[in-house]
């Protein structure tokens, strides 16, 4: 099974890194960090760098593709050329799945349209331009298309995917592998949950990190 992450400059290192962990545990997987070349690529902190392994011409299809998010997916919105290589990914895929802002480049492709999905809270605006409806769930699935939302989840996501590969007991398997148990000190992961005070913190924290 072979599963293909785009990187590009400026991506979330977690929203790539998190279903990673989780996905190369499944028996017969073949992960791939692919980028415009193969190389080093920064993520928005520009701090951390991911070796992208392959070119993204020189991939012919994929049985599950995971776009990541982070601000470098809103400059890739009028890339016809990626956009265009999600849709060959997509045309061949099981699954087509995405975490945090990864859901917009599937929007932009037209992958999204009459769907629902989730994404990044802040983005949810951003997601129904597209033709989605933004569902404020962490995972969603519809049909072979799986979005999740911020960053976080696509440790979710990618534990909710093995389980539909590889059956449930595989999956919980590799949750406890990785000893995902989450117990956060504080509720205020959803907007649901957060103060205002919070949320325009967080959003001010975004935009600094964007920047």
């Amino acid at each position: 099974m072979r599963i293909v992450i785009p990187l590009f400059d400026r991506f979330t290192a977690l929203d790539a890194v998190g279903p990673y962990e989780v996905l190369r545990l499944l028996p017969g997987a073949d992960v791939v960090f692919a980028a415009v070349e193969p190389g080093p690529v920064r993520n928005d902190a520009g701090s951390l760098v991911l070796t992208a392994g392959e070119a993204f011409a020189d991939i012919d299809s994929c049985d599950v593709l995971l776009v990541p998010g982070g601000p470098g997916s809103i400059g890739l919105l009028g890339d016809d050329g990626f956009l265009d290589w999600i849709r060959r990914m997509d045309g061949g895929s099981t699954w087509t799945t995405s975490v945090c802002t990864g859901a917009l480049p599937l929007g932009a492709a037209g992958l999204l349209a009459g769907l629902s999905a989730t994404t990044h809270w802040g983005t949810a605006g951003m997601l129904e331009s597209f033709g989605a409806t933004y569902t404020a769930e962490r995972v969603v699935f519809q049909g072979k298309v799986v979005t999740a939302a911020g960053v976080s989840s696509g440790i979710d996501m990618a534990l909710a995917l093995a389980a539909r590969v590889a059956g449930q007991t595989t999956a919980e398997a590799i949750q406890l592998a990785i000893e995902y148990d989450p117990r956060p000190p504080f509720d205020a992961g959803s907007p649901a949950k957060a103060s205002q005070d919070v949320k325009d913190l967080a959003m001010d924290l975004i935009a600094g990190r964007a920047r």
